[in-house]
Parts: C-alpha cells; structure tokens; sequence
C-alpha cells in the first residue's frame, strides 16, 4: 500500500518542476529592459495593453506577403495570407500561428472581450471577435500594429 505522505511530498516537490518546465521559452524582462528595447507606442501596447487609435497603425492596409512577429520579442504570430481588410481600423487575422497566442478574459471598459496575448513574452496585441470571414474561421484577430514587425 502506498503511503499517501509520501504522495503528498512528491506531489509538492513536483509543481514547481512542472511550472518551470512549462515557462522555459517565456522571455522575461524588467520594465526598465522593456523600455530600452520598444518605442514607447509598442511598450504602451504591448506591456500596458494599450491600443492605438483606429486608422493609424502601420499593418491596417499592408497586404505583403511575409510573416508578422510579435515586436516584444520577434515570435511569428500571424501569416500574411491570414490578414484580410475589416474596414475596423486595426490589422485583421482570421487565424493566428497556433500555439503562439494565449487568450485572457477581458472585462475592462465596461465589456466582456477575449484579450489575446503573445505566448513567448505574455505582450498584449489585441483582440479576437466572432464576426469575421465566415468562409474561414468566422474569426477577426483585431490587432494593434505597434505590436507587430514584418518580415518579407
């Protein structure tokens, strides 16, 4: 029979090896580092999930083919082949990379919205609504473009 003490310590001693294994490819900085390494519209975006004003990001009407990186820490998020013109002001995906976005419950401003974030450095990019392409995945990643770069 198996002592259930001897269970309960090798289960303590076994989380944090688990939390480490899975946060092996998070990059983690200062704020400070955060600074030094974004212009300020990307930091605001990207570390205090702020977004920019409609119409006026550098992706709304960019339709090269080549990828699109997060710019906190350069993981391919989106192809070019996914982004689609939604007329909302913002870069329009109707698929991200998978794996590479993590998606948060927003309840700020009132609203319920799906916040969605980049896997490696935990940066804010955006959102993810219902209401796109329904020929695709009926998905419309509304995203900031200070918090991406491009890559041909």
């Amino acid at each position: 029979m198996i002592n259930l003490k001897y269970i309960l310590v090798f289960s303590i001693l076994l989380i944090p090896l688990i939390s480490i294994s899975q946060n092996n490819n998070k990059m983690i900085k200062t704020e400070k580092e955060w600074k030094a390494s974004l212009d300020e519209m990307s930091f605001q975006v990207l570390r205090n999930s702020y977004t920019e004003r409609p119409f006026t990001g550098e992706y709304n009407l960019h339709f090269e083919k080549g990828a699109y990186n997060c710019k906190g820490c350069n993981q391919k998020l989106f192809e070019s082949n996914n982004k689609y013109e939604s007329n909302c002001g913002w870069p329009s995906f109707d698929q991200a990379i998978e794996g590479r976005i993590t998606y948060v419950k927003d309840y700020s401003h009132n609203m319920f919205r799906i916040e969605v974030k980049c896997s490696k450095c935990d940066g804010h990019l955006g959102h993810v609504f219902n209401d796109g392409p329904k020929e695709t995945t009926g998905k419309r990643y509304c995203i900031n473009s200070a918090a991406l770069s491009f890559k041909k």
